[in-house]
């Protein structure tokens, strides 16, 4: 009896454990680096400080905090690395992971950071528009999060009924588009009715306008659905693009 041997066309493929893309996968391992070192190697007063220097705060932009405080210029992208909690962290991670892989697989590494940057400084400053003066400090990578769902829902849900492995291959749909398409209409009305019922002080599922950022997940919302377009990818012809 001939046993297989390696490259026999016939054995099927290995897939490997963890099917993200490398720039999710990135993003995970950085977003878990940085909380494991404030959760296990600092303490909690020095995690003030770096909640403090380093997370949004919308009383920066109308009065400064301090002569030397230069927070203002990188706050509204690395309160996006920083996470309060386990909770925090992996209902983050676990949303990155599922909306993030399609739009990654589609745009690119360098795209994808990109739209990581530009989609955290527009939640960031939704949320300031809102809550103007506020000292409130805003933390997590939620807006960005938001901002993913966003972009999937102008390419993802396009006639497959829902994510597919293959989702990031799909034409990108016009607004009209989006909101013809039962799935991604269903969707997008869903979102945005939860995290407004919970702005109006409506808890779901325990969880209050007191302890999530609705501002900066709408703004990152509508920055990644309307945005888009900027940051995609032309597909070959024969893909129907």
């Amino acid at each position: 009896m001939r046993t297989p041997q390696a490259g026999n066309p016939t054995r099927p493929p290995r897939n490997p454990p963890v099917n993200l893309p490398g720039a999710v996968l990135s993003a995970l391992g950085i977003l878990f680096a940085i909380f494991l070192v404030q959760e296990y190697f600092l303490s909690y007063a020095t995690n003030l400080i770096v909640w403090r220097d380093f997370g949004f705060m919308p009383a920066r932009y109308v009065h400064p905090l301090g002569e030397q405080d230069l927070a203002w210029l990188w706050s509204p992208v690395t309160y996006s690395l920083l996470h309060g909690g386990w909770a925090h962290i992996i209902f983050n991670s676990l949303w990155l992971a599922i909306f993030g892989a399609p739009v990654a697989r589609r745009i690119g590494a360098v795209r994808f950071l990109a739209l990581w940057v530009t989609s955290a400084a527009a939640s960031a400053f939704f949320f300031a528009a809102v809550d103007w003066g506020a000292v409130a400090v805003l933390i997590g990578a939620s807006g960005v999060v938001s901002a993913y769902m966003g972009a999937a829902c102008r390419f993802a849900f396009a006639g497959r009924g829902g994510l597919s492995p293959y989702a990031h291959l799909n034409r990108r749909l016009t607004i009209p588009e989006v909101f013809a398409d039962r799935t991604a209409r269903a969707f997008v009305i869903i979102w945005l009715l939860g995290n407004l019922l919970v702005a109006v002080g409506v808890s779901l599922a325990g969880v209050s306008a007191g302890e999530i950022a609705w501002q900066a997940h709408i703004g990152g919302f509508l920055f990644g659905f309307l945005a888009f377009p900027l940051f995609d990818v032309k597909l070959p012809h024969t893909l129907g693009y």
